[in-house]
């Protein structure tokens, strides 16, 4: 399974950013190549977050996640 951790900045504090994970309704059996290239489901899935802006996204492997940052 694949998962991707959104980075997610606040529009009116774009200091303010933090990480999520997208939900797998978007990404039901999504590629590793589909998520490397930003698959079209994460402008969809970022409908949901209007006062947010999309910083950057990972694509993980399994359940790893990373720790901070």
């Amino acid at each position: 399974m694949i998962k991707i951790i959104a980075v997610l900045c606040s529009l009116s504090s774009p200091a303010n950013c933090h990480e999520q994970t997208v939900t797998t309704s978007f990404f039901a059996d999504i590629s590793m190549q589909s998520c490397l290239v930003g698959a079209p489901q994460l402008a969809e899935w970022m409908k949901l977050h209007p006062a947010e802006r999309l910083a950057a996204w990972r694509c993980v492997i399994g359940n790893q996640d990373r720790e901070g940052a």
